[in-house]
């Protein structure tokens, strides 16, 4: 039986004290801090300074140590930033040239601080701290430099811990001293003319990046602007127009307009009119900065359909704009091709304190020719994630394994939900045939069992290639005995099938990666008598379960 990783994978360290002999001490992961009761030179969970004596830990040379998960942020480690501070395998990485939302260590996404864009960072995506443990009573005085603190295990033991002081591994840099004899190498290196500073147009990206700003162009006025999506400010939800859409950020705002004189603002308030949300054009890239009137680089705005201008009629404010979505195609680096605009108009009373809600949507797909391009999203990467869709092989297409599904009336539908990896499930329905022979109606039984097309092989790793036929395993599978039914007039067709699936986590205990090690389809069989009535009424429901074992694997430190 497998549970989380977190909780079962234990990691042992190795600790050396003069004159006593190397103990394992399990990994602080899941562990209790304590602070009450202190074990030897340790007062409050803070240990006493001391100078270096005997009692003295310290970690066996080529140890690898992971422990508690405390993300820090991320710092330069030379006097170049590094771009992409990222992990060795991004496991959250799952649209290969696209960048994921809140996958922070995704070199797709070209952001230097994803915090700042993201609301959160996905599980793995940024480094953990590194602790070095080993039994509290080994411990009797400790001058350790760094960090230190009592955990207590799962099994009651107390774990004397230190902090270590990777810099490559927390993002921490330890700030160079300055003295007397290095301040003239440092000044030579680093220093300039004082109080002037000088500024260097650096020439625009060669392409849009995932959260930098639309560009537009207003030819009329020579200018250069961003494409905006207003948004709500304060707790009134003011409409304000500063807020400039995001690349590949696909979301929704609403906001509130406020009138003192609807009747001038009308036919004069720009906000009202649907003509001044596409009387630009998109910068295809941010390079056509440097060349405005080469309308390669310009992507106009469609209308999807005529809307007409404010209207002021009598009483009423007619065509107002109430709800503006653009919908926006790229191709990769290649930056937008496409802009097309719709609108919801509504009509306003003309009164004292008039307002009007307003809604903008920014959506961003791939063209067709980049969709079909790209590669199948992943379900893990290297190893597989719970409730990402189980892959299949058939020929050499990739696809999802699927399950039955039924509509409204019981019948199987033609759309099929994906299994899901780890997830056991379990699904029914009726099958409605026209008068055939026994032969199609084993045939169509099968396929509606397993979906079509039949998968083959089942992905290995979450993020196997298909062209790859080491990284897919093949589908064990036992049909329907025909021999085994003596009636002449009957027909042997399945009638439930269960997909078994064994998997295991493999790799480092600090970052175990689940994987598929086989799997098999297994039919149950069942005869039914054939006459020259029509079949439907004699075939039972069909059914599918998907179940999947865990097998116990070990894994190196």
């Amino acid at each position: 039986m497998c549970t989380s990783p977190l909780v079962l994978l234990q990691v042992f360290f190795l600790m050396i004290l003069e004159g006593v002999r190397p103990q394992p001490s399990p990994s602080p992961s899941g562990a209790v801090s304590t602070s009450s009761d202190s074990g030897p030179g340790v007062q409050g969970g803070t240990l006493q300074s001391s100078s270096k004596g005997p009692g003295t830990a310290r970690a066996v040379p080529g140890i690898s140590t992971v422990g508690p998960n405390f993300a820090t942020p991320s710092t330069p480690e030379n006097k170049t930033m590094d771009l992409f501070p990222a992990l060795p395998i991004c496991v959250c990485d799952l649209t290969p040239g696209t960048c994921d939302i809140n996958c922070c260590c995704d070199r797709d996404c070209y952001l230097i601080h994803p915090r700042t864009v993201f609301s959160f960072c996905l599980p793995g995506s940024v480094r953990s701290s590194s602790w070095v443990c080993v039994d509290n009573s080994l411990i009797f005085r400790s001058n350790s430099p760094f960090p230190s603190r009592i955990f207590t295990d799962l099994n009651g033991i107390r774990q004397f811990c230190v902090h270590v002081n990777n810099s490559k591994l927390n993002y921490f840099q330890e700030l160079q001293k300055v003295n007397a004899s290095n301040f003239q190498a440092l000044a030579t290196e680093f220093g300039g003319k004082s109080f002037t500073p000088t500024f260097q147009a650096e020439p625009p990206p060669p392409f849009y990046r995932a959260g930098d700003p639309i560009l537009t162009y207003f030819s009329e006025w020579s200018l250069v602007g961003l494409l905006k999506q207003p948004a709500g400010l304060g707790a009134g939800g003011l409409c304000t127009e500063s807020n400039p859409a995001g690349f590949l950020e696909s979301r929704s705002t609403t906001c509130a307009r406020f009138f003192k004189n609807l009747a001038n603002s009308c036919t004069l308030d720009p906000a009202l009119d649907a003509a001044s949300y596409y009387n630009f054009t998109v910068l295809k890239v941010p390079g056509g900065m440097t060349d405005l009137q080469n309308m390669k680089f310009q992507v106009p705005v469609t209308p999807v359909s005529q809307a007409g201008s404010p209207l002021l009629a009598g009483n009423t404010c007619q065509n107002v704009v109430s709800q503006v979505t653009y919908e926006i195609e790229t191709n990769g680096t290649f930056g937008i091709q496409k802009v097309s605009v719709s609108f919801g108009l509504a009509n306003l009373t003309v009164e004292p304190g008039a307002s009007l809600q307003q809604h903008f949507i920014i959506r961003f797909r791939a063209s067709q020719s980049t969709a079909a391009s790209l590669p199948a999203p992943r379900s893990g990467n290297p190893g597989y994630i719970f409730g990402k869709p189980l892959l299949a092989l058939t020929g050499d297409v990739s696809h999802s394994m699927t399950l039955l599904q039924s509509q409204g009336d019981g019948t199987c539908s033609v759309r099929r939900p994906e299994v899901q990896f780890g997830v056991n499930a379990m699904s029914g329905c009726r099958l409605r045939l026209k008068k055939m022979g026994c032969s199609h109606l084993q045939q169509e039984t099968y396929q509606t069992l397993h979906g079509r097309p039949r998968p083959e092989h089942v992905a290995i790793f979450g993020n196997a290639d298909p062209a790859q036929k080491g990284e897919w395993t093949r589908i064990l599978s036992r049909n329907c005995s025909v021999s085994a039914t003596h009636c002449v007039s009957c027909c042997a067709i399945p009638v439930s099938l269960e997909i078994q699936v064994l998997w295991a986590y493999i790799g480092l205990q600090s970052n175990p990666q689940a994987h598929v090690s086989g799997a098999r389809f297994l039919y149950q069989c069942q005869s039914i008598k054939i006459t020259n009535s029509t079949p439907t009424q004699g075939i039972p429901p069909l059914g599918t379960i998907t179940t999947f074992f865990c097998a116990q694997a070990s894994s190196p430190l």
